[in-house]
């Protein structure tokens, strides 16, 4: 429970976001630690700065669809998201889907990308991919 109370706060905080003019490419992020990408997208948000999403962004790396208003955000007809359930270790290393946190990372997600998800089973520890016109309807082409 500490840990998503944790999650909750930190995405609130990185939805903070002031203005500048430069722009960050993503090109071929596999994501990671969940808590790393909160403070990259805390740090990015904070910056003002603009994301071109040009390759995959999977995992982590999507959350910076939560962190970043849709207008800050373009992807060009190279871009692919890749999600899935959100995954904690055991006490014997094994992975496994956290429930809590993937109800909680899903929550985050805008309403036209929750919908796309819900409509292809939610997420689960297989991985789903947006990209194409599907994406380009939510996001600005760039």
């Amino acid at each position: 429970m500490k840990y998503a109370s944790g999650f909750l706060v930190a995405v609130l905080l990185i939805l903070n976001v002031s203005e500048a003019s430069s722009a960050v490419r993503i090109t071929n992020d596999r994501g990671g630690l969940i808590a790393r990408y909160i403070v990259r997208y805390q740090r990015l948000a904070s910056s003002g700065q603009s994301v071109i999403i040009d390759g995959l962004c999977a995992s982590a790396c999507t959350m910076v669809l939560s962190a970043l208003p849709r207008d800050k955000i373009c992807v060009t007809s190279r871009a692919t998201l890749g999600f899935h359930a959100a995954w904690t270790y055991g006490a014997n290393g094994r992975a496994s889907a956290d429930p809590e946190a993937t109800l909680m990372l899903y929550s985050t997600y805008p309403r036209p990308v929750r919908r796309w998800i819900a409509l292809r089973g939610g997420l689960t520890p297989r991985t789903i991919f947006l990209s194409g016109k599907s994406l380009q309807e939510m996001y600005r082409p760039c």
